[in-house]
C-alpha cells in the first residue's frame, strides 16, 4: 500500500508529542493500518528541542502544508480560533482530511467546518479536543451508538480540578494554589479560560453535540468558574458528605437540554468525586448500558498525542480500506441534527448548598426556613456553627431539596434582604449523579 502522508501544523507541546509517538510506534501503527504513516512535512514558526524532526522538511509558513499536494491528512495543533480556522477551511477546500486537538475551534466554528467537510467529502476528527488522552469522543460516537444518552457530567479541566483538590486535601486557599498551578505549567499566565470555566464550556458543547445530536451551541452554555470557592465551603461540603468539583453537565429531557459548567457538590462516595489532581473524568448515563465512567489524563504532550494519533489512524484506515470517504464529524448525520431547545439556567432543577452569616439570636433560623418554605423549598440538612469569639454572627449552612433555580434565587434574594443576614449568601448547586 502507498504510505499515508501527514502534515503536522504546530510543533508545540502536543505537536512534538504527536511527532514522537508516530516515530516511536511506527511499526505497530503500520500493522494496525495496513500502510505506513509518514510525516511528510511540518509547519512551525520555530523548532522544538523536545523532538528531533530529522530530515522532515519544516515550513515556517504553516499554510504551505495545507497547499502541499502530497499531504493526505493535515494535523492542526496551533491552537486559537483565527489562523486555525483559516488553516482548517483551506485544508478542507484542498481535499485534505483534518485531525485537530483544538476544542475552541470546534466549539465555536465546528458547524461551519463540518458543513465544509461534508461538501468536500473529507473527514474532520477531533478526539483530542476533549479530555486529552481519554477516548470519550469515540466512546460516545461508537461505543454507545446503541444508546440514548440521558445525561453526562465531566471533570474536563485539569487545572480547576488540581486547585480544588489542593484546597480540600491541604486546606490551602484559591489564590495560593492557583499560583502553584501556574508555576507547574498547569495554568497559563492568564488563567481565565481555566478558572472561569470557558475551557470546560468548549469541551462540554462538543460532548453534548455528540451525545444528543444537536448543533454546536457554545453561546448557550451557562458558565461559572471556581474563583469564588473558599476553603471553608470545601470543608463544610466534606462535613456534609460531599466534595466540590467543577463539572460540565449536559442533560436531555422532554423540556429541553441543559448545558452548564459550574462548581458542584457531589456525594463523596461517587467514583467521580474521587478523581483528583489534574486528572479528568466523564460520567455518562445512557438508557441501555446505564452509567459508565471514563478516566485519564486530560492534557499533556503524549496523552493528548495518543488521541491525535488515534484519529490519524482512523483516517488512514479509511483511505486504505474504503473507496469512499466518510465524514465522522458527529454521531449523527448533519441533516438529522435536532433543534431541541437549550434551557435557560433559571429553568434547571437541582438541589443547592447555601452558606450565610446569620445574626446569632432566636428566630433567625425560623425566618430563613419560612422564606424557603414559602418558595416550596425544603431543607435537607443544616449545620450551625458556634460564632467566633466576640462575634455576633454565626455561619449557617443548608442543603435544600431539588427545586427550580429561579425559585431558589428569589428565596435567596429575600434571605439576603433580612437585617439579620450579613454579606452575600453563597450558593453552590448539588447533584447526586445517581445512575
Amino acid at each position: 500500500m502507498n504510505p499515508v502522508k501527514v502534515g503536522i501544523c504546530g510543533l508545540g507541546t502536543v505537536g512534538s508529542g504527536t511527532f514522537n509517538v508516530l516515530a516511536r510506534n511506527r511499526e505497530s501503527i503500520q500493522a494496525r493500518v495496513g500502510a505506513d504513516i509518514v510525516v511528510a512535512q511540518i509547519g512551525a514558526r520555530r523548532d522544538n528541542p523536545a523532538c528531533d524532526t530529522g530530515d522532515v522538511p519544516v515550513a515556517r509558513d504553516i499554510f504551505e502544508v495545507v497547499r502541499n499536494p502530497e499531504i493526505d491528512i493535515v494535523v492542526e495543533l496551533i491552537g486559537g480560533t483565527t489562523v486555525a480556522r483559516d488553516l482548517v477551511l483551506e485544508a478542507i477546500a484542498n481535499g485534505k482530511h483534518v485531525v485537530t486537538a483544538n476544542k475552541a475551534l470546534i466549539a465555536e466554528y465546528g458547524n461551519e467546518i463540518f458543513a465544509a467537510a461534508q461538501e468536500q467529502g473529507v473527514s474532520v476528527n477531533f478526539e483530542a479536543a476533549v479530555a486529552g488522552g481519554i477516548p470519550i469522543i469515540k466512546a460516545l460516537r461508537e461505543g454507545l451508538a446503541a444508546n440514548q444518552v440521558e445525561w453526562l457530567a465531566g471533570i474536563i479541566n485539569g487545572t480547576g480540578n488540581f486547585i480544588l483538590t489542593e484546597m480540600r486535601e491541604k486546606g490551602r486557599d484559591f489564590a495560593d494554589v492557583l499560583a502553584e498551578a501556574q508555576a507547574l505549567g498547569y495554568a497559563e499566565a492568564d488563567p481565565t479560560f481555566d478558572v472561569e470555566g470557558i475551557d470546560a464550556a468548549h469541551k462540554l458543547v462538543i460532548l453534548a453535540s455528540i451525545a444528543f445530536g444537536i448543533p454546536l451551541q457554545f453561546d448557550k452554555v451557562y458558565t461559572e468558574g471556581i474563583t469564588r470557592i473558599s476553603t471553608e465551603d470545601v470543608n463544610y461540603a466534606e462535613e456534609l458528605g460531599y466534595r466540590i468539583k467543577h463539572l460540565g453537565i449536559a442533560r436531555c429531557d422532554d423540556e429541553g437540554i441543559e448545558l452548564r459548567v459550574h462548581p458542584t457538590l457531589i456525594p463523596e462516595k461517587r467514583l467521580i468525586a474521587n478523581v483528583n489532581g489534574v486528572m479528568n473524568a466523564i460520567l455518562v448515563k445512557a438508557d441501555a448500558v446505564g452509567p459508565t465512567l471514563y478516566y485519564g489524563p486530560g492534557a499533556g504532550s503524549e496523552p493528548t498525542a495518543s488521541s491525535v494519533v488515534a484519529d490519524v489512524v482512523d483516517v488512514a484506515r479509511t483511505l486504505t480500506a474504503e473507496p469512499k470517504h466518510r465524514v465522522p464529524y458527529l454521531a449523527f448525520h448533519q441533516d438529522t441534527l435536532s433543534d431541541h431547545p437549550v434551557k435557560a439556567i433559571d429553568e434547571i432543577q437541582t438541589a443547592y448548598y447555601l452558606r450565610m452569616s446569620a445574626l446569632d439570636k432566636p428566630g433567625v433560623l425560623s425566618q430563613i426556613a419560612q422564606i424557603l418554605s414559602d418558595a416550596g423549598i425544603s431543607i435537607e440538612a443544616l449545620i450551625q456553627k458556634q460564632p467566633p469569639e466576640d462575634a455576633d454572627h454565626v455561619p449557617v449552612i443548608l442543603l435544600t431539596n431539588v427545586t427550580r433555580e429561579k425559585a431558589l434565587m428569589s428565596a435567596v434574594e429575600q434571605i439576603q434582604s433580612l437585617d439579620s443576614i450579613d454579606d452575600e449568601v453563597v450558593r453552590i448547586r448539588v447533584e447526586s449523579l445517581a445512575g
